[in-house]
């Protein structure tokens, strides 16, 4: 960190531009502010301006598609591809052509899990089972996933949403909010996270008051990533949460089926 705070202005388009990319399906718009932040970047603050492009690039690369959920043979394959190449591309050009290590993957940190931390999973779970029920079937924000009844489709829809709750990791807090944090303090790169987060999580489906819920649990994952440094342990939190949303997706759609929760 130690980036001037002149350097937020480019990093807040960054986040804006997401916003206008994903939630509101506004491309050229979307494209226009994230080039006047890579300008402005360049003028304020180089190394700013590094960190910037490779998040852009990933954002370009995930604005080529549609990422609204579909969980026909043909998109998984698309939206599996473009969504691995949107994280894959910033390490590669990090890694191999700037000669630094700023994307990272820290699967095994060689420490334990605290009690406090082994107890927050079930918390997780049951959050989920309190709150996941009334949000997706109250708004009717399920009807944004597919209707799923036989066992292929229902087995597309775990594998589906299985994948985007890793990448989801692997892109917002491993990309992004790692290269946003070694520039400003964690709790302003948190912020600037979630924003691109949630804005990627409104087009997928969560729509309605779905924010209410995307941008503080992106809050917590990045606050999670920075307090454990463990990629693992942020991806089972989020894991288990995504048990709970396919289950409740399955239910909403076949009402007599998982009939376990309240709402």
């Amino acid at each position: 960190m130690g980036t001037s705070r002149w350097g937020l202005i480019p990093a807040a388009l960054v986040s804006a531009s997401a916003v206008l990319l994903f939630a509101l399906r506004m491309p050229l718009a979307g494209y226009s502010v994230l080039a006047a932040a890579l300008v402005l970047a360049v003028v304020i603050n180089r190394a700013l301006f590094r960190d910037l492009l490779l998040l852009a690039v990933g954002l370009v690369i995930i604005s080529t598609i549609s990422v609204e959920a579909n969980i026909s043979y043909p998109n998984i394959a698309l939206m599996g591809t473009v969504l691995s190449l949107s994280v894959l591309a910033p390490y590669l050009l990090s890694r191999y052509y700037f000669k630094d290590h700023a994307i990272r993957f820290p699967i095994r940190t060689g420490q334990r899990w605290t009690r406090l931390e082994r107890a927050y999973l079930p918390i997780v779970l049951l959050l989920g089972y309190l709150v996941l029920p009334s949000y997706f079937i109250g708004s009717g924000a399920y009807q944004n996933w597919p209707a799923v009844t036989a066992p292929d489709e229902i087995a597309r829809l775990f594998v589906g949403v299985g994948f985007v709750g890793i990448w989801d990791e692997l892109f917002f807090i491993c990309v992004a909010f790692a290269l946003l944090r070694r520039h400003f303090a964690d709790w302003q790169a948190n912020i600037l996270q979630a924003v691109i987060f949630s804005s990627f999580l409104w087009e997928l489906g969560y729509q309605s008051w779905g924010p209410l819920l995307t941008v503080p649990f992106a809050l917590l994952q990045g606050y999670t990533f920075a307090r454990t440094r463990s990629l693992t342990y942020v991806v089972c939190v989020h894991l288990l949460f995504d048990v709970v949303v396919f289950a409740v997706l399955v239910h909403a759609h076949n009402r007599q089926w998982l009939d376990i929760f309240l709402y």
